[in-house]
Parts: structure tokens; C-alpha cells; sequence
């Protein structure tokens, strides 16, 4: 065969789908904005609390300190929950980042699958009512007496613990974000790429 009579090179042609393509808006600055606060509201408590971990007395008393009981099993709870705390509230970040729409390809059994809105809104909803209940009592923390911790200490605790405060409103925020540009998505379907 002579290259004048060589068959044609073939090309792949991706299939065409009828199907409109979910064509999802970015999440607004605003919405970026409040999930990075989210991120940020637990760390100086749990700065607080490292500090009680690793022995200073942080604001408490001789006394007060002593009543903690900071043993191994105090110590390891207090770390455990300033972890668990940032983790949960970093967690927030995922409702304006890729990783809420497809699991990354690195997570096993998982990777590359498409993740459901409500898969994210449930613990998100969830999660801020609960967070709102939790921690909204904290701005009473001024009125109530604490005769384990010095004034200086008693003050400052109130002011590291105080933007707990915001963590559960910030995130019902970003989950309504969220919510509303999957909607938007599903109700407004635009054709994908041909």
C-alpha cells in the first residue's frame, strides 16, 4: 500500500450528550469569607486549652488549676478536643471548595464520585443548630461568677472563647450559600460542552 492509498487517520469523537450539564456558579466572596472565619473561630480556645495541657495555669487559680485533675487522661482529652474542635470546624472550607461537589480521587473507595447536596446540607444544618445551642450561652460568661480563675483570667477566657460564639451562625451561612447555588444549578440547568 502506497501512502497515497492509505486509509484516512482516525480521530475519537466524544460521544454527544443531550443531557444539560450542572453548571454550578462559584460560591459568592462572602460566602469564602465566612467559611475561612469558620476555620478560624475555635483556634484561640483551643490555643486556651493547649495551654492547660502543657501546664500553665491560664487563668485558673492554685486551686482551681488543681481541680482540673490535668493527668494524662485530662491532658489527652483537652488536646484531643482543641483537634477534633479545628478539624470539624475546618470542615466548613468544604462548602465552597471543590471537594463538595466530587470526593477528591485520593480518598479510597470514593475518589472521583459526585457528592450529594444533601450529603453536605444534613451535618452542615445539623451541625450549625447544634453549634448555635452549644456555644451561644457563652456570651453570659460575664455574669456568671467563676471562683476557680483570678479576674484577669476569668476576663480573658470570655474574650478566647467569645468567637465560638460565631461558629454556628457562620455556618448555617455557608451551608445556605450552598444550598441556594445548587439549586439555582438544578432549577437553571445550562447545556455542557459538544
Amino acid at each position: 500500500m502506497t501512502t497515497s492509498e492509505q486509509a484516512p487517520p482516525r480521530t475519537t469523537v466524544p460521544p454527544l450528550s443531550s443531557a444539560p450539564a450542572l453548571v454550578r456558579a462559584p460560591p459568592p466572596r462572602w460566602a469564602v469569607r465566612a467559611a475561612h472565619a469558620a476555620a478560624l473561630v475555635t483556634l484561640p480556645s483551643g490555643l486556651w486549652r493547649f495551654a492547660l495541657a502543657f501546664g500553665f495555669h491560664a487563668g485558673y487559680t492554685e486551686q482551681g488549676y488543681a481541680d482540673l485533675r490535668m493527668n494524662a487522661a485530662g491532658t489527652a482529652y483537652v488536646i484531643a478536643l482543641s483537634v477534633v474542635s479545628e478539624l470539624l470546624a475546618l470542615l466548613t472550607l468544604g462548602l465552597v471548595r471543590p471537594w463538595s461537589e466530587e470526593v477528591p480521587g485520593w480518598v479510597p473507595f470514593l475518589g472521583g464520585r459526585t457528592v450529594r447536596p444533601t450529603a453536605a446540607l444534613v451535618p452542615a444544618y445539623a451541625g450549625a443548630a447544634a453549634l448555635t445551642a452549644v456555644w451561644t450561652p457563652m456570651l453570659l460568661w460575664w455574669h456568671v461568677p467563676h471562683d476557680d480563675m483570678t479576674a484577669t483570667g476569668g476576663a480573658l477566657v470570655g474574650v478566647l472563647y467569645l468567637p465560638a460564639v460565631a461558629w454556628g451562625p457562620l455556618l448555617a451561612a455557608v451551608a445556605v450559600s450552598y444550598h441556594r447555588r445548587h439549586r439555582r444549578a438544578r432549577l437553571h440547568p445550562r447545556r455542557g460542552p459538544r
